[in-house]
């Protein structure tokens, strides 16, 4: 596990910092009302995290790591959602073409992976179609200050990880190993040098998605327990549903652009990006020993610790109310039109 690790680390090290030289101007990032950033800054650097995963892959398979052909589903859909997701970055493609391609990256894991089990295929087909695609926009969404959505794919990576080890399973092993090998964190620290961008955000919420849906049907080897990947990523599933359904009972436009995360509410209210992506950081290691210690309990014990692990979500809410109570009058950004992207990266 090890030499693999160390390639997509070094990877996404040098290629990120090779990219920080000779990234062409229409891939900065341009501060606007609802960015949490400043200056114009690089995007795309994702691309070197989709790198280093697959180069530290090869290196697994040619020592003697295997994939079932449900597995190479996932992986294909991985590296198809990545694929267009670096051209967004690039050209800023339309929202239908992108979310097709989610809708179809989604549809080849679902259809690989899944097999009838404990539920028949007519109800596992669609949630697990469901699961995965909301899974990816959700860590989508996320990624919009400095540090956030890699650190919280390091913390669930090694969860992820971990949790393989234990129930002997090495495609999900490795699959966390080196999802959680984030060189490019370096650059992505506050105040940040370079985004991941759409490349990188959503293939790590695809990539969680796919590897916990396929380790809770067995592929690869042993099974982990169905509610592991929604614990794993609570902090980010709290904040975007919640943000979600709050929008919808508003009456606002809830699949246009917004400013509205609990994330970002704290950052306007005076956090710092190092504070804000230390305190989720912080929640996702309280939610990622709630999903390892998921492992070894019984299934009442087990969606007793999922509910703990979405309860510090709410001392984020109480902290984000008790400080726009302090500034009632701060003015919110303005929604953007439906033509913009569905969420604003920073």
């Amino acid at each position: 596990m090890l030499a693999p690790s160390i390639v997509a680390f070094l990877t996404a090290v040098v290629g990120a910092w090779l990219y920080l030289r000779l990234a062409p101007a229409q891939v900065l990032d341009v501060p606007n009302q609802r960015s949490s950033h400043t200056r114009p800054t690089p995007l795309g650097g994702g691309l070197f995290i989709v790198a280093g995963f697959l180069l530290g892959l090869a290196l697994w398979l040619a020592s003697g790591g295997s994939l079932s052909p449900r597995a190479l589903g996932w992986l294909a859909g991985a590296v198809l959602v990545a694929s267009v997701s670096f051209v967004d970055d690039v050209r800023s493609l339309p929202a239908i073409p992108r979310l097709l391609t989610h809708l179809l990256g989604a549809a080849i894991v679902t259809v690989a992976g899944v097999q009838e089990r404990e539920l028949p295929l007519q109800l596992a087909l669609p949630l697990a179609f469901i699961y995965i695609t909301v899974l990816t926009n959700v860590y989508n969404f996320m990624d919009g200050i400095d540090g956030l959505a890699a650190a919280q794919a390091i913390v669930a990576g090694i969860a992820l990880a971990i949790a393989g080890f234990e129930v002997k399973n090495p495609v999900v092993e490795m699959g966390g190993v080196l999802l959680a090998s984030a060189g490019f964190l370096l650059f992505n620290l506050p105040p940040a040098r370079l985004f991941m961008g759409d490349v990188g955000s959503t293939f790590l919420g695809f990539s969680f998605a796919g590897l916990t849906l396929l380790g809770n049907i067995g592929v690869g080897g042993g099974r982990l327990p169905a509610e592991f990947g929604v614990v794993i990523l609570a902090p980010f599933l709290f904040d975007s549903l919640v943000t979600l359904a709050r929008r919808v009972l508003r009456g606002e436009r809830w699949y246009a652009a917004h400013h509205s995360h609990y994330y970002q509410r704290l950052i306007d209210r005076g956090l710092s990006h190092a504070q804000v992506t230390g305190l989720y950081a912080g929640l996702a290691i309280l939610a990622a020993a709630a999903a390892l210690a998921g492992l070894f309990a019984d299934p009442p014990m087990r969606v007793t610790l999922a509910i703990l692990a979405y309860l510090p979500m709410l001392a984020v809410v109480a902290l984000v109310w008790r400080r726009e109570a302090a500034d009632p009058h701060h003015q919110q950004p303005n929604e953007a039109p439906i033509v913009q992207k569905l969420e604003v990266r920073s």
